[in-house]
């Protein structure tokens, strides 16, 4: 499995978790990595290759951080392959116990980060002729498993919708989008919404390598939505 020669793809939520993972994923099967965070630090997977790995601080409520971040991976590496839309946060509330700005929370991270990044880097993506945008969405976007999780998949419904709009508004330049659905996995997230022990979760970096699989699909293989359980549903 390889990517395209000198590719490129800004990873946000990098600093941990399942944006970590996949960053150093990437950067293993050969790509230049942009990573996105709060408080910019070079991870210590990363320090034998420095030419290759970008650390930029980002964060995903400024709704500027998306344009400055995109500008400042053109500058050093001079193309943009792939965005990994890793960054998300939960609030666990019902649908009745949230307020206005908990949803507001959510909509501004879980969504409107990503469409800004997406837009932000429309350019360069659809310059390559097979630009990929990956969405960490869940499976909470794909049914509502339980009234705590309620609010949360308000956002995250909306994340897998914006992932098959970029895909129909770039299919013809070669832009291919997925969303990436998710249950549990072991990360700190997870480790506060389920009594799962976390060697019986998905692991990020069985999560890692399932998105550069996706990011290294040729044009001919789009792949709309990809879901990825730990445990037995009805459907995922």
């Amino acid at each position: 499995m390889t990517c395209p020669e000198g590719a490129v793809a800004l990873i946000s939520g990098a600093s941990r978790g399942i944006g970590d993972h996949v960053a150093a994923e990437l950067l293993r099967q050969g790509w230049s990595v942009s990573l996105g965070m709060r408080q910019p630090m070079l991870p210590a997977w990363a320090e034998d290759h420095e030419d290759r790995v970008h650390v930029m601080a980002y964060d995903a409520g400024d709704v500027g951080a998306e344009q400055r971040w995109v500008d400042a991976a053109l500058a050093r590496f001079g193309r943009i392959d792939a965005l990994v839309a890793n960054a998300g946060i939960m609030i666990p509330k019902t649908v009745i116990e949230a307020d206005d700005d908990d949803i507001d929370a959510m909509m501004s991270v879980n969504v409107k980060a990503p469409r800004r990044l997406a837009k932000s880097a429309w350019q360069a993506l659809c310059a390559t002729g097979r630009g990929r945008v990956v969405i960490l969405a869940s499976l909470s976007g794909k049914r509502v498993k339980s009234a705590g999780a309620g609010s949360y998949s308000l956002s995250k419904f909306a994340a897998v919708a914006l992932a098959h709009g970029i895909r129909q508004a770039g299919f013809d330049m070669g832009v291919r989008a997925t969303a990436v659905c998710p249950g549990f996995v072991a990360t700190d997230m997870a480790a506060v919404l389920t009594e799962r022990p976390a060697d019986l979760l998905t692991q990020p970096d069985d999560l890692a390598r399932i998105i550069a699989m996706l990011l290294s699909l040729p044009n001919e293989a789009s792949v709309a939505e990809f879901a990825v359980n730990c445990q037995l549903e009805e459907f995922f």
